[in-house]
C-alpha cells in the first residue's frame, strides 16, 4: 500500500461535472479530487459513471457542465492530445497498441522523437526509453513486435509509454481482468513504485480486495453520482459494498431461487480455464432465456467462448441434447447447433462492406450452392431467403443489396442474429446484444429473443446492464470471479438483486 498521497497537493479537481451520454444522464454533478502521488480507487457497479468520467478526462467526451482544474487552474480537455499534454495517460482494458509495430515504436507512437535530416534517430530514442523500460520490469527486447507479447507484457509497454511522456497521472481501467496471479502481483509492485515516485494512479477495478490492498483513497460511484469518498484507514469490503449497492447484502438464501424445469438442452459441469473461469456449472432448458450477469472480469464471455468452441476448457464437461459435447472449434459448435452473436458485432460478426444479403447468408452458403460440389451460389435463392429473414426481424434497410455497414447499430445487430436463423439451432448465445443501440432497437432485439425462445430455441444472454436482464430472462446466473455465485428466477430478477449478487464473495476454496 502506498502512503505517498499528499492531501495538501491537489493535482486534479473535478467539480459539478454533468454529462448526458448514450441517451442517459451518465454524470450528475460529479466532484472528485486526485492528489499527487496517491493511488486513488474508482469503484461502482456497471454503468455507475466511472467510464464516462474517464472519457471526459481523456478528452473523448466534452462535459455539458462543470469544471476541471489542474494545479488550481481551469482547463478544457477537448481532445486526447490535450489530455496528454496536461500529463494525463489512460490504459484501457482493451490495450491501445499496434500489434504489427515493435515495442519501441509503440512506446514512442505519437511522441516527439529526435531526428536528423528528416530521419528518426532510433539509437537516441532507445537510450531514452531503456531506463524507463527497466524501471517497469520490461525484460523482453524492444525490437520485438507487440503482437508476440502476452497481455501482461502489453500492460508493461503501456505503462512505459505513459512514463516516457512524463505523465503525472495514469488511469488504469480493470488492469487485472486478464492477468494471472503472478502477473497481478508484478503489476501491484509497479503501481506502488509509481506512487512512491510521485505519479498519481487512478485505479478502476471491480475486485474490491485489490482496491483495499492498493489504494490510499476510494471514490464510490452510483447512478452517475459520487456517493462516497473513503480514506485508507476506513476501507473494508462491507463498507465498499454497502456504498456501491446502496445497502447491506441480502443473505445467500434470498439470492438462490431455483425450481424444476423441463427438457435440459445444454448441461455444463465444472468448466475451468485459467484465472477467468474456475468452476462454472449450470443447465439450460428448452425454450429458456438464460441470463449471465456479473461484473467485468467475472468470466461470462470466457465461459460462452468455451461453449462455442473458441477456447478449450482445462477441466469440466458438457452435454448437448443428452450427448457429450466437446467442440474443438466454432465450426464444431455450429455443426452441433450452437451459435454465438459476439459482443464486437462490427469486427467479429459482420463484413461491413458486403451487402445485407451476403451477411444474412454467410453461415449457409453450402445450402445455397447451385449444385453439390459446385462453389457457386444461387443468388436469387440467397436474396429471397435474406429478404424473408430481414422482414421477419424487421430490419430497416432500403434493400438487401445495401452494404450492412450503412445500417444503424440496432439493424446491424438484427443482421448478426439473422445470419444464424437459416441454421438448425439448439442454442443461441448473445454477448451484450443491446450494446450501442438506441432504446427502440433494444426493444426490437428483446422481441426477437423472446420470439425465438417461444419457438423452442434455448437462448443465453450476457449483459453488463442490470436494467436489461429483468423482464427479458426466465433465469439469471450471476458470476463472481469465475464461478456461479447466485441464481435468480422470475420476479426475483431485479436490478437490486443483480448488483447485490455481483459483489458477494466468491465461494470458499475459489482461487484468488
Amino acid at each position: 500500500m502506498s502512503n505517498n498521497g499528499n492531501p495538501a497537493v491537489p493535482f486534479i479537481e473535478v467539480t459539478g461535472l454533468d454529462k448526458r451520454f448514450g441517451g442517459v444522464q451518465a454524470l450528475k454533478g460529479v466532484a472528485v479530487t486526485f492528489h499527487a502521488g496517491e493511488v486513488h480507487g474508482l469503484v461502482g457497479a456497471n454503468g455507475a459513471g466511472k467510464s464516462t468520467l474517464i472519457k471526459v478526462l481523456a478528452g473523448l467526451l466534452v462535459p455539458d457542465a462543470g469544471e476541471i482544474r489542474i494545479d488550481g487552474r481551469p482547463v478544457v480537455i477537448d481532445t486526447p492530445d490535450r489530455a496528454s499534454s496536461l500529463g494525463l495517460s489512460f490504459i484501457h482494458q482493451e490495450l491501445n497498441l499496434v500489434p504489427q509495430m515493435t515495442v519501441l515504436q509503440n512506446i514512442m507512437l505519437g511522441a516527439p522523437k529526435p531526428a536528423r535530416l528528416g530521419l528518426v534517430e532510433w539509437r537516441s530514442v532507445r537510450r531514452q526509453v531503456q531506463p524507463v523500460a527497466e524501471r517497469v520490469g520490461i525484460q523482453f527486447p524492444l525490437d520485438i513486435r507487440v503482437g508476440e507479447l502476452s497481455v501482461a507484457e502489453c500492460w508493461l509497454v503501456s505503462i512505459c509509454r505513459a512514463l516516457v511522456r512524463r505523465s503525472r497521472i495514469i488511469v488504469m481501467d480493470e488492469p487485472t481482468a486478464s492477468l494471472s496471479e503472478h502477473e497481478c502481483q508484478n503489476l501491484f509492485r509497479i503501481v506502488r513504485d509509481l506512487s512512491a515516485n510521485g505519479v498519481t494512479v487512478a485505479y478502476v477495478s471491480h475486485r474490491l480486495d485489490e482496491i483495499i490492498d492498493l489504494c490510499d483513497r476510494v471514490t464510490v460511484f452510483r447512478d452517475g453520482r459520487v456517493v462516497g469518498g473513503i480514506e485508507r484507514a476506513e476501507l473494508s469490503r462491507p463498507r465498499l459494498v454497502e456504498a456501491i449497492v446502496g445497502g447491506a447484502l441480502p443473505s445467500a438464501d434470498v439470492l438462490s431461487q431455483t425450481h424444476a424445469h423441463g427438457e435440459v438442452v445444454l448441461s455444463v459441469r465444472g468448466l475451468r480455464r485459467g484465472r477467468a473461469v474456475h468452476d462454472v456449472s449450470f443447465d439450460l432448458y428448452r425454450g429458456e432465456v438464460l441470463g449471465l450477469g456479473g461484473l467485468v472480469g467475472a468470466g461470462r464471455s470466457e465461459t460462452v467462448r468455451m461453449i462455442f468452441g473458441a477456447d478449450r476448457p482445462e477441466a469440466g464437461h458438457m452435454t448437448l441434447a443428452g450427448r457429450a459435447f466437446t467442440p474443438h472449434s466454432p465450426h464444431d459448435a455450429v455443426h452441433a447447433g450452437v451459435a454465438l452473436v459476439p459482443e464486437e458485432r462490427r469486427s467479429e460478426g459482420l463484413v461491413l462492406e458486403k451487402s445485407v444479403a451476403f451477411n444474412l447468408s454467410m453461415t449457409s452458403f453450402r445450402s445455397l450452392q447451385i449444385a453439390p460440389g459446385v462453389p457457386l451460389i444461387d443468388l436469387k435463392r440467397r436474396d429471397r431467403r435474406a429478404a424473408d429473414v430481414a422482414q421477419r426481424l424487421r430490419v430497416k434497410t432500403a434493400g438487401t443489396e445495401i452494404a450492412v455497414g450503412r445500417l444503424s447499430g440496432g439493424n446491424q445487430q438484427k443482421v448478426v442474429i439473422g445470419k444464424w436463423l437459416s441454421q438448425p439451432l439448439r442454442v443461441l448465445i448473445l454477448d451484450e446484444p443491446s450494446r450501442g443501440v438506441d432504446v427502440g432497437a433494444r426493444g426490437e432485439i428483446h422481441r426477437i429473443i423472446r420470439e425465438l425462445a417461444a419457438g423452442g430455441l434455448s437462448v443465453i444472454v450476457i449483459s453488463s446492464e442490470t436494467e436489461e436482464l429483468p423482464g427479458l430472462c426466465d433465469r439469471v446466473l450471476v458470476l463472481v470471479e469465475g464461478t456461479v455465485q447466485a441464481e435468480l428466477e422470475g420476479p426475483a430478477i431485479t436490478r437490486e438483486a443483480l448488483i447485490h449478487a455481483s459483489y458477494r464473495h466468491a465461494p470458499v476454496g475459489a482461487p484468488n
